[in-house]
């Protein structure tokens, strides 16, 4: 039993990295995220943290590696960590953002240089673009933005996140997520048709004529949960 424990001792060891927090080294095993290292360091993650699933944007991360002279930046939920890692986490990104109100402005490139003029002096080296965790083309919404095509940069920026990981890399000075948050919010104002079902849909929410369902499912275990979902009914949209 005694070497047993021994072996798997001495794996553990084996499978450990050593990474850098405010410039302490800390040995943490190699199978785990940036997020969960700093939980098993010692940390109490308070805030840079959040879904904790890749999608709210909140553990923005600026890291270099053992040996190469580049600044790598990723969410810090989803990048594993490597030997020789110095970390630096951002859970805020200092990003001017414009205040206006929807119904007394129009989708234009007028607009959009008038809230976020930062977008004229895009040098289109593409650094937000390469940046970012989400893979999302950041450059050709900036640029659409520009040209007032709101329509194409709202769709580009659809899968952003808000961690602000563009913003820090642009030589440009330019807060393309806010940006990217302008025009989505333009184009889901004056571009799309609600759908006809969409008051009435509301109106029983009000009515209460869900919260029956409501409280089952919030009676129901977990593996009940999981088997409600995977049985669940799905509705062909084109027919729909």
């Amino acid at each position: 039993m005694a070497k047993a424990i021994s072996m798997r001792e001495k794996k553990e060891e084996l499978d450990t990295v050593t990474i850098y927090i405010m410039g302490q080294g800390y040995k943490v095993p190699s199978s785990l995220t940036i997020m969960k290292a700093m939980e098993y360091a010692g940390f109490k993650l308070k805030r840079g943290v959040g879904c904790r699933a890749g999608f709210c944007g909140a553990c923005a991360t600026v890291y270099r590696k053992l040996g190469d002279y580049k600044i790598y930046a990723n969410l810090a939920c989803q990048t594993k960590v490597e030997d020789g890692m110095y970390l630096t986490q951002l859970p805020f990104v200092p990003a001017n953002k414009a205040e206006y109100n929807l119904d007394e402005i129009k989708p234009s490139a007028s607009t959009m240089l008038r809230f976020y003029p930062e977008i004229a002096r895009c040098l289109s080296c593409n650094a937000c673009s390469r940046v970012c965790p989400q893979d999302i083309q950041v450059m050709d919404y900036v640029q659409y933005s520009l040209q007032g095509q709101i329509d194409k940069a709202a769709e580009l920026a659809f899968d952003c996140i808000q961690c602000g990981l563009c913003a820090i890399r642009c030589p440009a000075e330019i807060p393309q997520y806010h940006v990217a948050t302008l025009a989505r919010r333009l184009h889901g104002r004056y571009h799309m048709i609600a759908p006809d079902t969409l008051e009435q849909r509301v109106k029983e929410i009000e009515e209460g004529k869900y919260e029956k369902g409501f409280e089952e499912l919030m009676s129901l275990s977990e593996e009940e949960l999981k088997k409600r979902y995977v049985a669940r009914d799905f509705i062909d949209q084109k027919k729909a």
